[in-house]
């Protein structure tokens, strides 16, 4: 029980982040490419690195899996919102957009696990 409540709570979390994130995206970019969709998942994909490298390190507990992976950044990153924006693009005759979407996200997402991975690893050898 307690942790369908840690993904919850973390979900939650997730989502108010996800929402400030692409807020704030849309103030200075271009509102017809979805900025804060990217940006919320590739924040996201780097800090999945980061954290997965801490807990490949170190024995931590399963809430705290549930709480940061499960929860907190699935609530924050969202592949539902990038398939509709890709749609929706797809629709309005805007194939490079989506093409552009789909490279950017996927290549700078797998590239940005690695490196917060690998930067959180060479870190904790550093503080060993």
């Amino acid at each position: 029980m307690i942790g369908i409540l840690l993904v919850a709570l973390g979900g939650a979390l997730g989502s108010v982040l996800r929402f400030g994130v692409i807020a704030i995206t849309y103030k200075f970019l271009d509102i017809n490419f979805p900025w804060g969709t990217i940006f919320a998942n590739l924040i996201g994909c780097f800090v999945i690195g980061l954290i997965w490298a801490i807990l490949d390190t170190f024995d931590e507990p399963k809430n705290l899996k549930l709480f940061l992976i499960t929860g907190l950044l699935g609530g924050f990153t969202t592949f539902s919102s990038f398939a509709l924006e890709n749609f929706n693009m797809f629709r309005a005759g805007e194939i490079k957009l989506v093409a552009a979407n789909i490279l950017i996200s996927n290549i700078a997402g797998i590239l940005l696990v690695f490196i917060g991975y690998y930067i959180t690893k060479q870190a904790i050898q550093c503080f060993k």
